[in-house]
């Protein structure tokens, strides 16, 4: 039997291949787009596989055991990603984040860590190089991880109770599983580290007071993150989505919360931490309270297509790039042009008119990276 291969950009979404401009411009580390917001971080997704089928990500009724992923052909390799990542550090770029995907399926992560953290900011400063993951191979990678250069890891953990976060991640993963990862990762130094938590209403909201009490007085950072209609494969509703207002309420009644300042401009989360001094939360609002104003992140897809909104419809075909022997001051002109140009805010348009505002072709979480 023939396999059948359909690779997801070329037949999913639309992209374009960029034009190269007669005149090639140097990077100066200070790049900004149509709304004054800087480029400073950068999601790589590394795979389209995943061994979880999240409800919100990749339900099994859209990708099951006939579903064609990419060929590996059609992957960035390691040295491409690199080539392309140190073009984008060039512009400003101080924070690299490995996604999926599952990032730790991808064979030999670990060497294109050590590629990546051997990069420089223009100033000669480290990246934080960050990875995100479901903890399913974490516990096995971890020291691995933190030799080659890894800085941190997130872990997604979408409840504590078994049933229900079987339910979420719909192939009978256990919790415990997740949380000795988590252990293994803070004793090898991959900190701090954030738990990512997706609330869906009627589905797993139960489980947000039960995961406050357990992460609270501990070194791990919970985050709490609202249902959203990333893709078109995950039947997303707005009444399904539980408002970070709520969850901050129904924590607060139990556990009295304080709001924090942001680390930095551009942080996803609300941050709050405990009255008490037990540690923090965060909360992360794309769809009620949207951050689009400052969002300095640009995405990488799987293999080589630059997106500006983790809603986009379209993307911009870099890897031809690559593959048809353009220089690097072409490739970073471009990117720079395409950055500059960049206007996005779905969240905040959806916000305001969420009933009709619904492209049925934005690209995948699992394709583009969360």
């Amino acid at each position: 039997m023939t396999e059948k291969i359909i690779p997801l950009a070329d037949h999913r979404y639309q992209n374009t291949i960029p034009v190269i401009p007669a005149r090639l411009d140097t990077p100066t580390g200070l790049l900004a787009d149509r709304r004054a917001r800087p480029l400073q971080d950068l999601r790589i997704s590394i795979t389209d596989r995943c061994n979880f089928r999240c409800v919100y990500c990749m339900p099994k009724e859209v990708f099951d055991k006939d579903y064609s992923y990419l060929p590996h052909s059609s992957l960035l390799t390691f040295e491409e990603i690199t080539r392309i990542a140190s073009l984008f550090v060039a512009h400003g770029v101080e924070k690299i984040r490995l996604t999926g995907g599952e990032p730790l399926l991808r064979k030999n992560v670990e060497r294109l860590i050590e590629m990546l953290a051997a990069l420089r900011t223009p100033d000669g400063r480290e990246l934080d190089l960050t990875l995100t993951t479901n903890g399913s191979l974490l516990a096995r990678k971890a020291q691995s991880l933190k030799d080659a250069g890894l800085k941190r890891v997130t872990v997604s953990l979408d409840a504590l109770d078994d049933a229900v976060f079987k339910k979420m991640n719909d192939v009978d993963f256990a919790v415990s599983d997740v949380l000795h990862g988590l252990q293994v990762a803070h004793d090898v130094g991959l900190g701090p580290i954030k738990v990512n938590m997706v609330v869906k209403g009627g589905m797993n909201d139960q489980e947000i007071l039960p995961m406050a009490r357990y992460f609270k007085d501990t070194p791990f950072i919970l985050r709490f993150i609202e249902y959203m209609d990333v893709g078109a494969s995950n039947g997303w509703k707005m009444d399904e989505v539980i408002p970070s207002a709520e969850v901050v309420r129904r924590i607060g009644q139990q556990m009295p919360l304080v709001p924090v300042a942001a680390n930095y401009a551009g942080e996803t989360a609300n941050r709050w931490r405990y009255a008490d001094g037990g540690g923090e939360i965060g909360v992360i609002s794309s769809v009620t309270q949207a951050f689009c104003s400052d969002c300095t992140r640009a995405r990488l897809s799987t293999e080589g297509k630059l997106y500006t909104c983790l809603f986009a419809t379209g993307g911009h075909d870099l890897r031809a790039l690559l593959r048809t022997g353009r220089s690097d001051a072409e490739i970073s002109t471009v990117i720079g042009g395409i950055w500059r140009n960049r206007d996005d805010r779905y969240s905040e348009l959806r916000t305001a008119n969420t009933d009709t505002l619904r492209p049925e072709r934005k690209v995948e979480m699992s394709y583009i990276g969360g």
